[in-house]
């Protein structure tokens, strides 16, 4: 039996379309800049695509439950799931996340809802996704920034990519030691066997049925909580809420921990776009204005600050919809905080024997 609904899908859709428009005409009659004008190109195109994408991991989970492909999905993955004892259907959601994290998140809850997999499984397949998505953008990334800043760009990813793999072995050492075993070798057959005992009583749909009777509602309740989410983010975006408080970080970072010099290099890292930091860090090198290993740590902090903040105003929504609000914000917080935590223990261990 799959797990119960929490929310009447319908009366959720209502509330978060009402919460969507007062947010929006509030924004639009208060804030200066933010006009209607603007929003089909920057809220609507973005929120559309979102949810074009979560339909895709739906309809995806949807087709490999059906269908039992987790098995041929997560094959490459297979024996680093087993050791961490999450199974195939965490093992698919690990590769469908090389491809869209969105796409693999929404194919984690439809397992879930399914009772394919623990929530525990689930929170923790997600915070082993941190490790494919860091590769979604990588190549583009790595052959832009290394040109700008050589030695200090290399060093970056460098660093970034070993914090990446430190959490990771922590996620999967948990889940060897932590998490209940996965049924394996005659246990395995015992439970092959018994499964096909109750599905003697209760039939498995195939997809197309399935789908048609599950995807609706699974898709409204998204809808209900991502909507009226992006929507608030955007319009404190459009107030400049998110600007502010990463000015009073970043300045408060450079005065407590690197030189003054830094503060362009750090305000520009990923605050407003990528390239820009590390552009103005190969002109300050280049002076000779800051060392390479200032430039470093300038850019992980960069990367400290202005990512989480970025986190919530871009993921918050969709991990708010996809999942629940509660379970979606504290999965987020916990992504970020292991994040945050790995890339200062790189960053500090760098500073002291770089």
């Amino acid at each position: 039996m799959s797990r119960k609904k929490t929310a009447n899908n319908p009366r959720a859709l209502a509330i978060g379309l009402i919460i969507t428009l007062t947010v929006l005409c509030t924004g639009l009659l208060t804030i200066d800049g933010m006009e209607a004008a603007r929003l089909p190109a920057r809220l609507l195109l973005p929120l559309a695509r979102m949810l074009f994408f979560v339909g895709i991991g739906l309809v995806t989970a949807q087709a490999i439950d059906s269908t039992r492909w987790m098995e041929k999905l997560g094959l490459l993955a297979g024996p680093v799931f087993r050791y961490a004892n999450l199974g195939s259907h965490c093992s698919a959601a690990f590769t469908a996340a090389f491809f869209s994290g969105v796409s693999a998140n929404a194919m984690l809850l439809g397992f879930y809802k399914e009772e394919s997999i623990s929530k525990r499984q689930l929170i923790l397949t997600n915070l082993i996704n941190q490790f494919p998505a860091y590769f979604l953008h990588l190549p583009m990334t790595f052959f832009i920034v290394t040109p700008l800043t050589r030695t200090a760009g290399v060093l970056y990813f460098v660093l970034t990519f070993l914090a990446n793999m430190l959490r990771t072995m922590m996620f999967v050492l948990y889940g060897h030691f932590f998490m209940k075993p996965q049924a394996n070798g005659k246990e395995l057959e015992n439970s092959r066997e018994s499964a096909q005992a109750k599905s003697s009583h209760k039939k498995i749909k195939p997809f197309w049925p399935s789908l048609i009777e599950k995807l609706p509602g699974q898709f409204v309740r998204v809808t209900a909580y991502v909507v009226p989410t992006y929507t608030v983010v955007y319009v404190l975006t459009a107030a400049g809420a998110f600007e502010s408080l990463e000015g009073f970080m970043t300045k408060f970072a450079v005065e407590t921990i690197i030189p003054v010099e830094s503060l362009s290099v750090v305000m520009l890292s990923f605050i407003s776009e990528f390239t820009a930091g590390f552009a103005a860090a190969g002109a300050l090198m280049d002076a000779g204005a800051i060392t390479v290993k200032q430039t470093v740590i300038a850019l992980l902090l960069g990367n400290i600050i202005a990512f989480p903040i970025r986190a919530i105003r871009h993921q918050l929504p969709r991990y708010m919809g996809i999942f629940s609000p509660v379970m979606g914000l504290q999965m987020l917080l916990m992504g970020q905080g292991f994040r945050v935590a790995s890339l200062i223990l790189v960053g500090t261990v760098y500073w002291i024997v770089g």
